[in-house]
């Protein structure tokens, strides 16, 4: 009976260490608890603490270290599994969902829930033009790896828009990536440790969670409003939880179109000073803005503050660039972060083109005529859309994003797997919420949604769910 009893616990703390491992709480030479410390922790005795390790041990999930304790193997490192079904159709909405769907539709399948814009509406021609050029310089541009930091032209061109906005900051606080999602990804593996806690908006970008799921950390969120995060939630969840990192997008929050109000901002950092919280601005829908709002970097001068931002929503997806503004000493552990993950910077060519581009009149002239056709879709969309009794959330000052609520209970992921079934890729409300709060929400890319057909399909979708 004895021995039965102690076999018990003996496996319950087995499958307690194995949690925390396939969590990745644990990961591969971390330190287990002391084996007082995890009797005390599970309620059982030192004995059934030591029959576990060295079980475990004999298996090869943890190696012994005389003197220093149990460490985790990188054999008890189960592979990291994202997802369960073969093919975004068959599995439940989730983060992942919309980006699958819309990345991997036909060309001519509408996307009104995709995140970028039709490829007619992007400046080609300057963007032939920057070809040809870079096809006339050097071999190096088209042979060699970038530099750690990136290029020192788009640099000395982005570090001039930061102080158009009146964030002063040197070249050492200003570093290229491949793309915005490595930028953040680079962040996330300086800053983060699996079961820190972060905290998100509700409802926020999809693939934030995606990424955040992919470092094992744990999601906490705070409710989003027309003016910003709600600030009195923000400072009750940061006194509960200490997260470790805050991550948002301030001008034309995505997906709600919101635009922060300046006190909001200030509230938000007077928390995260209180709170020793950093926080990661993501400003990749800047320049849809009519005028420039207010930025948290820019009050903030780069202290808590990390910017990031790409120009894959105004310029290509297709010739990727990202950056982080950081205080310098954190650059340069990202510099280190990127020359072992990436071996060096962005793509030279990459950088030349956007160079090109940005150092000319035609992207400002490009983006003052994107935003004029933006705010008529806008318009447009709003009307077609009241006609199906959905209706915005708000109106936002700019973007391609419209966040709706549909009309009576309508589930927004029931209507949006209706809608594959009409050749529509739509983007549902809880894909964007971690609290599952958005139940009725879609978020619509007005870009997308010139064609009466997908008002057409929409409206069978809605009858079918």
């Amino acid at each position: 009976m004895t021995g039965d009893l102690k076999e018990t616990r003996t496996d319950s703390v087995i499958r307690a260490i194995k949690g925390r491992i396939g969590s990745r709480a644990l990961v591969e030479g971390d330190r287990l608890p002391s084996i007082r410390s995890l009797a005390s922790t599970l309620g059982v005795s030192p004995s059934t603490v030591v029959s576990a390790y060295d079980l475990m041990a004999a298996e090869g999930l943890i190696k012994a270290r005389p003197g220093s304790g149990f460490y985790v193997s990188g054999q008890a490192l189960p592979p990291l599994t994202l997802t369960q079904a073969s093919t975004p159709q068959a599995r439940a909405i989730d983060p992942f969902w919309v980006s699958r769907l819309s990345l991997d539709a036909e060309p001519d399948m509408p996307k009104p829930g995709c995140g970028w814009l039709p490829a007619d509406w992007m400046p080609n021609d300057a963007m032939r033009r920057a070809l040809r050029h870079a096809a006339r310089s050097g071999d190096e541009l088209l042979s060699f790896y970038g530099s750690t930091k990136g290029s020192v032209t788009l640099r000395r061109l982005l570090l001039a828009r930061l102080a158009e906005e009146g964030l002063e900051a040197e070249p050492d606080n200003l570093m290229l990536t491949n793309t915005g999602t490595q930028a953040l990804d680079l962040v996330c593996r300086f800053l983060l440790r699996p079961g820190d806690v972060v905290v998100v908006d509700d409802p926020c970008y999809f693939n934030f969670q995606a990424m955040l799921k992919v470092h094992q950390v744990r999601l906490v969120s705070v409710p989003y409003t027309p003016s910003g995060p709600d600030t009195a939630a923000f400072e009750a969840l940061l006194a509960a939880e200490r997260p470790k990192l805050y991550l948002t997008n301030t001008g034309l929050h995505n997906p709600t179109g919101a635009t922060p109000s300046p006190q909001s901002l200030h509230r938000l950092l007077s928390s995260a000073a209180r709170h020793d919280l950093t926080i990661v601005e993501d400003d990749i829908f800047a320049d849809f803005e009519p005028e420039p709002s207010s930025r948290l970097a820019t009050f903030d001068g780069l202290q808590r503050v990390i910017r990031i931002g790409s120009f894959s929503k105004t310029l290509s997806a297709s010739v990727r660039c990202g950056y982080i503004a950081a205080k310098s000493n954190w650059i340069e552990g990202l510099v280190d972060l990127q020359v072992a993950t990436n071996f060096g910077g962005p793509s030279p060519l990459a950088a030349e083109l956007l160079s090109e581009i940005l150092s000319g009149g035609s992207y400002r002239k490009h983006m003052e005529d994107l935003r004029r056709k933006l705010a008529r879709a806008r318009r447009d969309v709003t009307e077609r859309l009241s006609r199906l009794d959905i209706e915005p959330w708000i109106q936002p000052r700019g973007g391609f994003y419209l966040w709706c609520r549909l009309p009576g209970n309508l589930d927004s992921g029931r209507v949006a797997q209706a809608a594959l079934a009409e050749g529509l890729v739509l983007a549902p409300g809880n894909v964007f919420s971690s609290a599952q709060t958005a139940t009725n929400f879609m978020r619509f890319n007005v870009g997308f949604m010139m064609d009466q057909t997908i008002y057409d399909r929409l409206s069978k979708a809605m009858a079918a769910a």
